[in-house]
């Protein structure tokens, strides 16, 4: 696929999408050069060249979609944020058991994160097994996710996260989330 299609801003963002990307721009776009856009057929972040901010880019119109990706960016660290995707590894659909497997140990972390964005803008979580050509039990994936959360809440979220999330609560009334609210397993879908 082509870098142009990828970027295709065929579909109208949602006015969630949109404020989504109002909070992103008013916490990060100056500091960080990096602005958060929706249409595209497949997410992807590209990094900062020749006086372009750096993109993050997510897919079509979903709101999960900005706050996955934009959890990828807040786990990120400065050099993986040069490279185009952060260099992450990544199969497409129909993975193999041990591939799947291996996106599960990737994924607890943005996932974890994004369910914690996801709270603060007062938006639904669902894992994401990411995996629809090949029927995939979402068990580990839920169980990972979940005591990555944990983790996060009696340590600290990535610190972007945690002044994202508090934007994400002003702006759109949801709540950032802390070890005295913790939500339970069974509240992960």
């Amino acid at each position: 696929m082509s870098l142009d299609n990828r970027l295709s801003l065929s579909a109208l963002p949602s006015r969630v999408d949109l404020r989504i990307c109002e909070v992103f721009a008013a916490v990060f776009g100056a500091d960080y050069q990096t602005e958060l856009r929706g249409g595209a057929d497949e997410p992807i972040y590209l990094p900062v060249s020749e006086g372009t901010p750096a993109r993050i880019v997510y897919r079509l119109d979903y709101e999960r979609s900005a706050l996955h990706e934009v959890a990828h960016w807040c786990i990120a660290g400065e050099q993986r944020r040069r490279q185009e995707d952060y260099g992450y590894w990544y199969a497409p659909d129909g993975r193999s058991s041990e591939q799947q497997a291996q996106f599960v140990a990737v994924e607890a972390k943005p996932q974890a994160v994004e369910w914690y964005l996801s709270l603060a803008a007062g938006l639904n979580f669902a894992v994401s097994v990411d995996n629809l050509d090949q029927p995939t039990d979402p068990t580990a994936l839920k169980e990972a996710v979940f005591a990555q959360f944990v983790r996060y809440a009696e340590a600290g979220f990535p610190p972007r996260a945690q002044r994202f999330a508090e934007a994400l609560a002003e702006s759109l009334g949801g709540q950032v989330i802390g070890l005295a609210t913790l939500p339970s397993y069974t509240e992960l879908n």
